[in-house]
């Protein structure tokens, strides 16, 4: 290539050149060189014999061995995980795999997860899990459809970085607590269809407690901190009251806006484990009622409640 280092083959050509009698600057211009060029080619590579292109091309490759700097090794830490890093995040998705997100979804989160605060961008995650970018982009889809990831642009680059917010835990624990409340409600509804002594009321009473259970430990935000007083002082009303009592009867009684008692047993449906051991009962529209909840006496229980005399 003109301008590049001589070949084999030009020094053959050289070496046959030279033996035709042509000087270097006829030699130069037939290989589109510097004259200077073909002048210190020989003048070094010279041998007693003559210019020898084998003997020039070893020396050549000699030199340029010397002259290549050494490549230095690649720092500890370029960005990449550790191998001890693979094996986590490969062990954690695993873990979160088995709660039903799926396998490919969970490296990508696991991943994030572990990253540096600025995130990763796609072809971050490509080199890191060292899969196809389209896998990368569904699971990024995914993550984002159950806003377990934010997405942000990169400063100074047409391209965005994908992130774990700080309150994802918040979001993530609050639409849990939110669904295990609604769980644990349509177990009572279940319960009151095909009856607490029923086979399917007895699995429906015990996977509503357990639900109303995890909806009350786990729903701790300052709105439902808030909310429970009131919603105590609802079931307190009830109970103290010992009779059905319409909305605007138990919100005049507790000197309360309808909107504020509204609000009160709103709160105990949506979370009727504040209500335990009792339940409340709707009557109609707007009369409400306490009772046991069906689930917490077993059939057996019932009977000898109600076959028990009354003691004086």
């Amino acid at each position: 290539m003109p301008g590049g280092r001589l070949t084999h083959d030009d020094r053959r050509q050289i070496a046959e050149w030279l033996t035709d009698g042509l000087g270097y600057a006829e030699i130069g211009r037939r290989l589109g060189r510097p004259t200077s060029t073909i002048s210190r080619e020989v003048a070094r590579c010279g041998a007693p014999g003559g210019y020898l292109p084998d003997h020039a091309q070893q020396a050549a490759d000699h030199r340029a061995r010397r002259r290549k700097p050494v490549r230095p090794a690649e720092p500890a830490s370029d960005g990449q995980p550790t191998e001890a890093a693979r094996a986590f995040v490969d062990r954690f998705a695993t873990l979160l795999a088995a709660t039903g997100l799926p396998r490919m979804t969970a490296r990508v989160f696991v991943c994030l997860l572990t990253a540096d605060a600025g995130g990763l961008t796609a072809a971050d995650l490509v080199r890191r899990l060292r899969v196809s970018p389209a896998s990368v982009s569904k699971s990024i889809g995914q993550l984002e459809a159950m806003e377990l990831v934010a997405r942000r642009p990169d400063p100074g680059r047409r391209r965005e970085r994908y992130l774990i917010d700080d309150d994802v835990w918040l979001r993530a624990w609050q639409a849990d607590t939110g669904a295990h409340g609604e769980i644990a409600t349509a177990a009572q509804r279940g319960i009151e269809i095909f009856g607490a002594e029923s086979t399917a009321g007895a699995r429906l009473g015990r996977m509503g407690q357990f639900f109303a259970r995890l909806s009350e430990q786990m729903g701790g935000s300052a709105l439902a901190e808030t909310a429970t007083p009131d919603a105590l002082t609802v079931l307190a009303a009830l109970v103290h009251a010992g009779r059905p009592l319409t909305l605007g009867a138990l919100a005049t009684a507790l000197g309360w806006p309808l909107q504020r008692a509204t609000a009160a047993l709103d709160t105990v449906r949506r979370r009727p484990a504040i209500a335990d051991p009792l339940a409340l009962r709707a009557i109609g529209t707007e009369t409400y009622a306490l009772s046991a909840r069906p689930d917490r006496l077993s059939p057996a229980q019932r009977q000898g409640l109600d076959l028990r005399p009354v003691e004086g």
